[in-house]
């Protein structure tokens, strides 16, 4: 059979949900009439109208943290009142060290917002995604279409997939996750540091409900978070256990008896929730800072794990894509509107740059936060102690750590930025 060969303006090699936000948004500010074709290796779920119906909450069901700034992304697409029907809402969060008694607690009522975030199920998020997509006519979704090999051309980049067909495409975005096999196809080198320790996830039942807290305790092995999740299909409590702890411990923890692992892991972090009461699937993962050092070339952009894999401590990661996703879609909108080469390299540093700032405070938050309060000094458990105590008792320190946290702080600059 003869090779099939698609012209298109913007190709996005990763249909996960980096690339599928991506794709809507792009969908929603670009004209009708750009190309966008949305390229994932794995099977996605066919188009269901009933989804919803059908949706079942497991116990087990990995989920995602998404901050207000992502709320309000989601929102302004209009297809937030879709993700809200399976999300937890995030009205405080309580931030603690274990064995000291500085703490503060974090409250959306001070910020004048519904919540601070929200939890949702990852299965939920992306089936949701997904089916907004084929309510759309841009992107055209080609899955499973698994990328094989990829160059630079004249005229952008050409893409071939394994079943033989090739994509040319005037722009391309790679959005393939932080083991990316196109950024290494490409020779982009990245900046790696290692954390050596693992993050060990779970779903966690527990005796008392939650409140719509959240918990962020830091302990001598690494952070402890414990998200506020809807409760599963039987009624019990329940949230989401990222437990940052050395590889050895993680792995030991992840394969021990479920009474035993509780009975740890309740030693930690006490009795905040009441009795912890079960324990679903676990998982573990080792932990590192990884960054690309080129996130443009001209025709050429990397989003998401692909440009930076952080810790996971404040759940910052796919905020951060995804407001690096919201700013990309607004600058080629412009230059669209202005008749500029969507594949321009001065185009692409423009967004670098708008970019720059978000990124660093992000990126210095997410790689100090664990490092600072995993050192065993006196006079950093002291200093600690007083920073916590400083935050708990300044209204506007507090408001300025969430809404960075949050991202709506990068979200206000930028809006000016572009205005």
């Amino acid at each position: 059979m003869r090779a099939r060969i698609t012209d298109c303006d913007i190709a996005i090699a990763g249909g996960g949900m980096v690339g599928v936000s991506l794709g809507l948004l792009l969908a929603a500010r670009l004209a009708q009439d750009t190309r966008i074709l949305l390229l994932e290796g794995f099977p996605l779920p066919a188009r269901d109208d009933q989804h919803e119906k059908a949706y079942t909450p497991s116990f087990d069901a990995r989920a995602t943290a998404l901050s207000h700034s992502s709320y309000q992304i989601y929102q302004e697409l209009g297809i937030w009142p879709a993700l809200a029907r399976r999300a937890c809402p995030i009205l405080r969060i309580h931030v603690s060290e274990r064995g000291r008694f500085g703490s503060t607690l974090l409250r959306a009522k001070d910020q004048s917002w519904d919540a601070l975030g929200y939890v949702v199920e990852n299965a939920w998020l992306g089936a949701s995604l997904i089916q907004q997509l084929y309510l759309r006519e841009q992107p055209v979704l080609r899955s499973p279409a698994r990328v094989s090999a990829v160059r630079a051309a004249g005229d952008g980049y050409h893409l071939s997939l394994e079943a033989g067909d090739q994509i040319r495409a005037r722009l391309l975005v790679v959005a393939d996750g932080a083991d990316s096999s196109l950024r290494q196809a490409l020779d982009i080198p990245v900046r790696t540091r290692s954390y050596r320790q693992h993050a060990l996830i779970a779903n966690i039942g527990h005796a008392t409900e939650h409140g719509n807290c959240a918990y962020e305790r830091f302990t001598g092995q690494g952070p402890l978070a414990m998200l506020p999740l809807l409760a599963d299909s039987s009624g019990e409590p329940r949230s989401a256990l990222v437990w940052t702890l050395p590889e050895a411990l993680a792995r030991e923890l992840t394969a021990c008896p479920e009474a035993e692992f509780l009975r740890r892991l309740q030693g930690r972090f006490g009795y905040r929730l009441g009795r912890l009461c079960k324990v679903g699937e676990r998982f573990s993962y080792p932990l590192a800072l990884v960054q690309a050092e080129e996130q443009v070339r001209r025709g050429l952009i990397l989003l998401g794990n692909a440009a930076h894999s952080l810790h996971p401590v404040a759940g910052q990661g796919f905020n951060l894509a995804l407001r690096d996703a919201v700013v990309f879609a607004q600058v080629l909108a412009a230059a669209q509107r202005n008749g500029e080469d969507l594949a321009d390299l001065s185009l692409l540093q423009r967004y670098e740059h708008l970019r720059q700032g978000d990124q660093a405070r992000t990126l210095a938050i997410s790689d100090r936060l664990p490092r600072l309060f995993g050192h065993p000094g006196v006079a950093l458990r002291s200093l600690r102690d007083l920073g916590l105590f400083s935050l708990d008792i300044s209204p506007a320190l507090k408001r300025q750590f969430v809404q960075q946290t949050a991202g709506a702080s990068a979200s206000s600059r930028q809006a000016g930025e572009q205005g």
